[in-house]
């Protein structure tokens, strides 16, 4: 986000970036937002903000043109409606944490492919541990199956960590403390728990186990770097370091820690779980990559029929954007389905572990780094200068504000989108719309033509301005759908009445709303290049007037 329209000092960051993931996630209600300070409007005037920090399955696997019917078994024969036919096990989630260093661990690789192997460096108080592996999915609704679970293993405390003094990243250097092989691991989103034997103590560590091919499928992509921004393990995050303050944080942070926040889980469970568990009970025929994994591998999405930004992808390499649009360029359907995605422009780097372990993001001090002295991007909002890149251009939206709590508003029911939801114009949808929200805005570059199909009220600090969910196409044939809200898939999973406050409120109403939008349009990305069933008609003048 732009830092400065939100806090309008520096320093401020720190507390309110605690403050913002928790009202993100859902820690916190939304009758809390008035705690909250500032509305970033770097968005809203057409021009970039200046200021920095947050206050806050089957495929063929031949090469197939985007959309291609996927042949039968794909890749190494995986199947996403046959792995889900598999018994689940609704016992993955972590039930007795214990103390707050009780057991933590990471893994020195964020992805392997099937039958590769990977090192845990586990540090625990208790004597013995062991690991228990969970694909994440839908399983009948027990959203995880056990593949594998280690025996009883010695537990040892890790030294403390380090911190860098001069990017301040936080350092364990943990010596590795078993090695974990994937034979026989289908591909997927895996959670693995970490159980304290003789005490109490459970924690997750996140591994994707990556598809080597993408072909007819849709891709999956974790967005790791934001999980590792918003991680705080060892004090210090991109946001802020122990004083609370922005000055204080990172300007460079590892993969070699654990993850703080969620039992280790990072941002995996309200991002990104509730998506890929209706994929996969849909039987959408799946890939599943990590942003890493696209920014390091440009033919990873050749051939694939979509691709899946999920609810907080914030932080992306010029190496991931740039293989998002030619991919969106040769026919694939790309679905953003959050928020302030592709905002902060980022650096990976080798940690002492492996490549692409580092992400270094410096922000407003950008011509401090060391890598911008080289030649190299400066690391600062894709929308500023130096280099200067809105997101708008791949996305159609761009990032306008925080914090809102507003209703969601259809305005284009017509649209193939609402197709099995019987919505009208003028529905609302209560909470929908937060904590961070998009729009169209045609004073950034906005790729036309455009659709705009919920066009929502919000007040961010006292600046009127609107939310948009937006669909755009392009010469391929490829369409690309975009939320403008950060609750899209954390809503997929509500249900009820909404007044007990949790996710934010979100009622059974908004549940089936995105749920139905979101099954129809996985269906026709998973189809082959959208526009060319569904071009988009431009109505950005209807919906806002005067020359947009």
């Amino acid at each position: 986000m732009d830092h400065e329209h939100i806090t309008g000092a520096g320093d401020g960051d720190g507390a309110g970036r605690r403050r913002f993931l928790a009202i993100a996630t859902g820690a916190a209600t939304a009758a809390g937002l008035g705690a909250v300070a500032g509305c970033a409007n770097g968005a809203a005037g057409g021009a970039a903000g200046k200021g920095e920090g947050k206050g806050d399955g089957k495929g063929d696997g031949k090469g197939a043109a985007p959309g291609a019917a996927a042949g039968k078994g794909g890749p190494a024969g995986f199947d996403v409606k046959a792995e889900n036919a598999k018994p689940g096990h609704a016992d993955w989630r972590v039930t007795r944490a214990g103390a707050a260093r009780a057991i933590e661990g990471f893994a020195d690789k964020v992805s392997v492919l099937p039958g590769e192997s990977f090192g845990l460096h586990v540090s625990t108080t208790a004597p013995r541990f062991t690991v228990s592996a969970y694909r994440m999915g839908w399983y009948g609704g027990a959203r995880a199956r056990l593949v594998w679970r280690s025996e009883a293993l010695p537990g040892v405390r890790q030294p403390e960590h380090t911190v860098d003094s001069a990017t301040r990243m936080v350092r364990t250097r943990w010596p590795r403390t078993t090695t974990v092989d994937t034979k026989d691991w289908p591909e997927g989103c895996y959670l693995l728990r970490l159980d304290a034997q003789g005490a109490e103590g459970q924690r997750f560590v996140p591994v994707t186990v990556r598809s080597a091919a993408s072909a007819g499928r849709t891709v999956v992509v974790n967005a790791v770097a934001t999980w590792q921004a918003y991680n705080r393990w060892g004090g210090y995050g991109s946001y802020d370091g122990p004083s609370g303050g922005y000055a204080s944080r990172s300007l460079s942070v590892t993969f070699d820690r654990p993850y703080e926040y969620d039992d280790g889980a990072g941002l995996f469970l309200v991002y990104e779980a509730p998506l890929l568990a209706l994929a996969e009970r849909l039987g959408i025929p799946l890939a599943y990559a990590t942003t890493t994994d696209v920014a390091r591998e440009k033919r990873l999405l050749e051939g694939a029929a979509a691709v899946l930004s999920l609810g907080h992808d914030e932080y992306w390499s010029p190496e991931q954007r740039a293989h998002f649009t030619a991919a969106r360029d040769a026919g694939t359907n790309i679905a953003v389905l959050g928020a302030n995605c592709c905002f902060r422009r980022i650096r990976l780097e080798p940690s002492d572990l492996g490549p692409d372990r580092t992400v270094v993001c410096y922000k407003s001090a950008y011509d401090q780094d060391p890598g911008f002295k080289r030649g190299q991007p400066a690391t600062v909002d894709f929308r500023s200068a130096p280099g200067a890149d809105p997101e708008s251009s791949l996305l159609g939206v761009i990032y306008d504000g925080y914090p809102v709590d507003a209703p969601y508003v259809v305005t284009h029911p017509g649209h193939w989108l609402f197709e099995g939801t019987g919505v009208q114009a003028g529905d609302r949808f209560a909470h929908l719309v937060g904590v961070e929200y998009d729009k169209v805005n045609t004073g950034f570059p906005t790729p036309r033509p455009i659709e705009i199909l919920a066009h929502s009220p919000v007040v961010c600090e006292g600046r009127p301005s609107h939310q948009d969910t937006a669909y755009y196409t392009v010469p391929s044939g490829a369409g690309v759908f975009a939320t403008g809200t950060m609750r899209w898939v954390e809503a997929l999973d509500a249900t009820g009445d909404g007044r007990s406050g949790a996710n934010h409120g979100l009622d059974a109403k908004a549940g089936a709303l995105t749920t139905r939008v979101t099954e129809n349009l996985l269906r026709a990305f998973a189809a082959g290049p959208a526009g060319r069933a569904h071009p988009a008609q431009d109505n950005v003048k209807a919906v806002y007037g005067g020359t947009a």
